[in-house]
């Protein structure tokens, strides 16, 4: 969760973190008003995020107007999946005038933790407010669980992740929610706190069950498995989640499970002096 600043410090540069860019932002871009302005009409596909972000540009831009601001992207570290991996199976013109595919994220995190281990096929399980679980091979992403949206993977802490969108259909048309109150219910409603907490024996076992499939799944895109990294907050604290996800994952043989802290500052510091160089 971001933290409210009291005051800003002298610096010769200020880099922001921006969930999602979409397909245009690939590399980091120094902010302005064509970036913010591409920024602004993400808002819709991420707005507990770009937001935020914004808000937050705009108010270091007016403390610190002299020096650069850039723009480093959550998406941009994803940008090396390949097609397959990012496409999803519906009408053409949904995916080409639309825009309807993954565009993945927690990219900030998962370069960080790739950069500190040495593995050649690994498997980040960023778990924090938002959880996701990504592939990593010689240190390129080459498949993660969000796709279009933050919603889509594995259960967070209060969405929902993957569910049939057969159930969302019936949702809306024959139990009469409306839109905005399933897209809140999906966000604050659902993933572990539909259990109350992670604590509850059935969220528990759901959360671990979808973790280890999921890694499972990157496994696949990788031909096998080295090294499980577990980042944030749940994934570095948790040592339940860790072992019932490792155990689930046994028939796997020899494989390295390492706590990993996430240090998306450091990503960030360095897009900044790329994009400032």
């Amino acid at each position: 969760m971001a933290l409210a600043v009291d005051d800003y410090v002298d610096a010769d540069a200020v880099g922001h973190r921006v969930v999602h860019g979409g397909a245009r932002f690939v590399e980091p871009a120094v902010i302005d008003s064509k970036v913010i302005a591409a920024i602004e009409e993400l808002r819709a596909l991420a707005p507990l995020h770009n937001e935020p972000a914004l808000q937050a540009i705009r108010a270091a831009q007016e403390r610190l107007p002299a020096i650069p601001h850039v723009a480093v992207f959550d998406t941009a570290f994803h940008a090396t999946i390949p097609t397959e991996a990012a496409t999803y199976a519906i009408p053409e013109r949904w995916r080409e005038e639309w825009g309807i595919h993954r565009y993945w994220f927690h990219g900030l995190a998962v370069q960080s933790v790739a950069e500190q281990v040495s593995a050649e096929r690994l498997v980040v399980c960023h778990l924090g407010g938002g959880c996701s679980v990504t592939a990593v091979l010689r240190g390129r992403s080459i498949d993660t669980t969000m796709g279009f949206s933050p919603l889509e993977g594995i259960p967070m802490r209060t969405r929902s992740g993957s569910i049939d969108p057969g159930a969302l259909i019936h949702l809306l048309r024959d139990r009469g929610l409306t839109v905005d109150e399933l897209d809140h219910a999906l966000k604050h409603d659902s993933g572990n706190s539909a259990f109350g907490t992670l604590e509850d024996p059935l969220g528990f076992a759901v959360f671990t069950y979808r973790i280890a499939a999921a890694v499972a799944q990157m496994a696949m895109a990788l031909e096998g498995l080295d090294l499980v990294a577990f980042s944030g907050g749940l994934g570095e604290n948790h040592a339940g989640v860790r072992e019932s996800v490792a155990r689930r994952l046994g028939f796997f043989g020899d494989f390295v499970v390492q706590v990993v802290p996430a240090r998306e500052e450091l990503v960030i510091a360095a897009a900044v002096e790329t994009a400032l160089a």
